[in-house]
């Protein structure tokens, strides 16, 4: 019976350990920092968590269950940063004034990513001018200017791609893919998920992933738009069918939303120009104030139809296409197909200009 006792008091002492060797810790100094609160938000398998975290004298300590590898997010009092944490101790150290340099060590996952960031800095030193000049240039400098933006982002890309393919089985492998599929197209995405090696692919991020796609593939180009109801501006249902016949680009936006906002002259322009031409703009608010939403259809002068469910970032029309950024477009042809997403800025104009000067 003693020897039973003893057995089970070590195999106690094997699991705490084990426990405990799935935990991440973060011991932090961040000089500047004072008596400051953060907030950190990461998973616990697939529950999304957050944890508030008292700093004393610009140190303080977080620690969380994490038997993988991932990416999470801490909220400090003037703006978030995103680190690569993995079970173990870790040291954060850095500036409060400078936020942007703070430095973890301990996580190799993260010391995967800091390298994979001096990959990337001839393409973010070409970025930081032509960003600059945005929307301060003549129309065609514009579009020169975002095509090679464009160009930019899909050298980038490729970079990427090369990377996964490299290291089919890295977390920061899989966690380029994730930050993909926020606002990118399912066939791309799907084809880098291919790349991902199998034990990847069954962690719990790897399994949201997967997840994602699912929602993805109802926008993927060729896709049948879903015929959905919302109510406009007096409450009064419209369906979606009603624009059948018609390219249709679909707008998801909020008076809430600045970059909405900044973006709405352009679709503006768009919309009396090719309004005669069977093209119209439906737009998608992810508002939850009607009183608001009307003030910001009236101040930025929208014509064309507007609905929405009043229920946020839950409206039920980006929920079902996952969209997780505004704003964000689908663009509609005549047989309800989805044919092009994400267009803005000259980057729509020239679109709408192969269609309809064609």
């Amino acid at each position: 019976m003693k020897s039973l006792k003893i057995l089970t008091a070590a195999a106690m002492l094997c699991m705490a350990g084990t426990a405990f060797g799935q935990q991440a810790r973060i011991n932090g100094n961040i000089k500047g920092l004072g008596n400051a609160e953060l907030n950190f938000h990461y998973y616990e398998g697939n529950e999304p968590k957050t944890s508030n975290v008292k700093v004393a004298g610009d140190k303080f300590s977080w620690a969380a269950p994490m038997p993988n590898p991932q990416k999470i997010t801490i909220m400090f009092p003037k703006r978030a940063v995103w680190v690569f944490v993995e079970p173990g101790n870790m040291e954060m150290t850095g500036s409060a004034d400078s936020l942007n340099k703070v430095k973890l060590s301990g996580s190799k996952i993260q010391m995967e990513a800091d390298a994979y960031d001096k990959l990337l800095e001839p393409f973010s030193s070409q970025e930081m001018p032509l960003y600059q000049k945005y929307g301060k240039v003549s129309k065609e400098e514009q579009l020169q200017l975002e095509q090679k933006l464009a160009d930019i982002r899909k050298q980038k890309r490729a970079v990427a791609n090369n990377y996964i393919a490299s290291h089919p089985e890295s977390a920061f492998s899989l966690s380029l893919v994730t930050d993909r599929a926020g606002m990118g197209e399912y066939n791309d995405i799907q084809t880098i998920y291919n790349q991902l090696g199998k034990n990847i692919k069954a962690t719990p991020e790897g399994k949201r992933l997967n997840e994602r796609l699912v929602i993805l593939k109802r926008s993927a180009i060729g896709t049948p738009m879903l015929n959905f109801t919302q109510n406009d501006t007096e409450g009064k249902p419209v369906s979606f069918m009603a624009f059948k016949g018609k390219y249709v680009l679909i707008d998801f936006w909020a008076s809430w939303c600045g970059p909405c906002r900044a973006e709405n002259p352009n679709v503006l322009k768009a919309y009396n120009k090719y309004k005669d031409k069977n093209f119209t703009v439906v737009g998608v608010s992810l508002d939850d104030k009607g009183d608001n939403w009307k003030k910001a259809i009236k101040d930025d002068g929208m014509p064309w139809t507007q609905l929405s469910d009043l229920k946020g970032w839950k409206n039920e029309v980006s929920t079902y296409y996952g969209i997780m950024g505004i704003p964000s477009t689908l663009l509609v042809d005549p047989q309800g197909k989805i044919i092009a997403k994400d267009l803005r800025g000259e980057i729509l104009n020239k679109k709408l200009e192969e269609i309809f000067n064609n």
